[in-house]
């Protein structure tokens, strides 16, 4: 694994769960990740880690002597439900804050709903950038974090032809906008960069890896990856299904973590490559404490990644500013949040002074 580059300090401990409680002493949170769907695949297990943190706090206590109160929903990786399900959580459940999305369509669906109603949410997924909305902490990735450094590191290794490849929606294109402007302006001929879509769900990859294998011919090429979803199935499948492996081809994933490796078969993946700003061997004592505890509550073949990890601590970021703020109230909050280092799964991490975003390490593993 190699390190690429680059901060409160919150106690993250093994979990717990309590009884029944009335609602004068709770503050509700909402959980908005898709439990069915083709994302089901990668939002479930975020679902669980928020469950976990909630789990862990109430059990020493709650925050400003309240217990949390997780309301979760299903928006089923429908898009438009994801806007329905965040204004049931915001104005009937009446959520202090909610935590949830992974897609950028979804966060984009919701987003007029968080802004209109003064709502919070802390979003756990990389993204492609060009956002800033002082209704949402992005606490995973923005392109500076994970993708150009991941494309670089390619270079670096010999890459000299790019097929860029993603399911159609907001955060692949604008990802491969930035990708692209930086080969060019890394030398990289328009000859030697190819650009597919292909729909969420989707399965059939023969017509794409032939075009791959093509590009492929005479050595130096990748495929930068932001497949998101159970389509990474076919896809890996496909690959080895055509003769090609990671010495022709490394495929570096922006959105296989983990977490979806447990779906997948073995073979075809040995070699390639992800970025992340986590991976679960990270040999950190938070990390240690975390795993475990995320091990003893869901099973042992369990696994943690970078968006479950960031769905975790996102929990621990707002109760910090809550207890800073001495409120739950959302203006307050907000403000509280600037500026907060803390040690995480994933090492020290640090909210911007100024902004919604994460300062974070960035980590390229095999």
């Amino acid at each position: 694994m190699t390190i690429r580059s680059t901060l409160l300090t919150v106690a993250m401990t093994a979990t717990a769960t309590i009884g029944t409680i009335s609602a004068e002493e709770t503050v509700k949170i909402g959980v908005l990740h898709s439990l069915s769907g083709t994302m089901a695949i990668s939002e479930t297990s975020c679902k669980d880690a928020t469950l976990l943190a909630v789990d862990e706090i109430n059990a020493k206590g709650g925050i400003l002597g309240k217990k949390i109160e997780a309301v979760v929903v299903d928006p089923a990786s429908n898009w438009p439900l994801f806007a329905e399900k965040a204004k049931e959580l915001l104005l009937t459940h009446k959520t202090a804050v909610v935590f949830g999305c992974w897609t950028s369509v979804s966060r984009k669906s919701v987003l007029p709903v968080f802004e209109e109603n003064n709502g919070l949410l802390f979003y756990p997924v990389q993204y492609e950038g060009e956002e800033q909305s002082l209704n949402v902490f992005y606490t995973a990735a923005s392109p500076n974090q994970q993708l150009v450094p991941a494309a670089e590191y390619m270079m670096e290794n010999g890459a000299k032809k790019f097929y860029l490849l993603g399911t159609d929606y907001v955060f692949p294109r604008t990802a491969n906008k930035v990708l692209k402007a930086m080969l060019k302006a890394k030398g990289v001929p328009d000859a030697n960069i190819k650009e597919q879509y292909t729909p969420f769900g989707h399965k059939d990859y023969q017509t794409i890896v032939a075009e791959i294998k093509e590009l492929a011919k005479g050595g130096g090429a990748c495929v930068l990856s932001t497949i998101n979803g159970d389509s990474n199935v076919p896809f890996y499948k496909e690959f080895a299904n055509q003769g090609l492996t990671s010495s022709d081809c490394p495929v570096m994933a922006f959105s296989v973590a983990e977490d979806e490796l447990r779906a997948m078969e073995v073979p075809p993946l040995v070699g390639h490559l992800a970025a992340w700003n986590y991976f679960m061997s990270l040999d950190n004592p938070e990390n240690k404490t975390f795993v475990s505890a995320f091990k003893a509550k869901y099973g042992k073949d369990r696994v943690t990644d970078d968006p479950i990890e960031a769905a975790y601590y996102g929990v621990y970021i707002w109760k910090a500013a809550v207890e800073k703020a001495k409120s739950f109230e959302v203006d307050k909050v907000r403000a509280a949040v600037y500026g907060l280092e803390f040690m995480s799964p994933g090492g020290m991490k640090q909210m911007d002074a100024k902004n919604q975003h994460t300062y974070k390490p960035v980590y390229i593993g095999e």
